[in-house]
């Protein structure tokens, strides 16, 4: 009969012979400081927790699998109250506001709780959403899509929303009049391309997007796309050489030797 398997330890066994807390670990490292002096406690203990790759991994599939619990439809909502309902309810869940027809803001508290009573609203359309720093991803927008009344939508500092969500947008061309994307760090010029179908934007916010590489003309080729919209964001000069004097100074600054 074979012996029992001994657990599975990631750190090596100096770390079960006495050694208590980060000072302990730090000792064991100072006794082989003359084989691995210059290397930092991190490559050590990199040597040691074979398993740290598969723990990375671990913990990015645990936080991409988050994300998605978080955009998952309510479909029974949406089959029992309609689309609006549905759609209130996840942007909620997610931590934004939404805006019925004709009544007040609905928020949810500190504590993520909010009130049902919107339930009730089954024949009022959504009129403005508030999905500012949400968890919101190309999944989640099913459940805007389907609010064709939409007026307006901040995605301000969305953190999953890219260039690939601003192409799924057109559903909402003939509703959407104000849009704002400021400081969302995945949107680039391919993305805002996209927005040439919402031809009823009124106002279009896209300051504070990292991803842009040349903030001034992509707000005067916005405008142009856009020509009935208020484009908020870059200055138009920015990202442009500043005249003719700055680009002299940069031709004429000296090669390093």
């Amino acid at each position: 009969m074979a012996a029992p398997r001994a657990p599975l330890h990631l750190v090596m066994p100096v770390w079960n012979r006495g050694t208590r807390g980060i000072r302990g670990l730090s000792r064991a490292v100072a006794l082989e400081g003359s084989q691995k002096k210059g290397r930092s406690l991190l490559q050590f203990l990199a040597d040691r927790f074979y398993d740290v790759q598969a723990l990375r991994e671990y913990l990015l599939q645990k936080q991409v699998l988050k994300v998605h619990q978080k955009n998952r439809p309510f479909t029974y909502i949406k089959e029992r109250f309609g689309p609006h309902a549905a759609g209130a309810y996840f942007i909620l869940k997610q931590g934004g506001a939404v805006k019925f027809q004709g009544k007040e803001w609905i928020r949810s508290d500190a504590h993520g709780h909010f009130s049902l009573d919107f339930l009730k609203f089954q024949a009022v359309p959504v009129e403005a959403v508030n999905a500012s720093g949400c968890a919101i991803n190309y999944q989640g927008l099913d459940s805007l899509l389907a609010l064709k009344e939409l007026r307006s939508l901040w995605l301000q500092r969305c953190p999953h929303v890219d260039d690939w969500c601003l192409g799924r947008l057109h559903p909402l061309a003939n509703s959407l009049q104000e849009l704002s994307l400021a400081g969302c760090p995945r949107i680039s010029e391919r993305g805002l391309a996209s927005l040439h179908h919402l031809q009823n934007l009124r106002r279009l916010d896209i300051s504070d997007l990292h991803a842009v590489s040349n903030p001034g003309l992509t707000r005067i080729l916005v405008e142009e796309m856009l020509p009935s919209c208020q484009v908020l964001g870059a200055d138009w000069a920015q990202g442009l050489p500043s005249g003719p004097d700055e680009q002299s100074q940069d031709k004429a600054s000296p090669i390093p030797a």
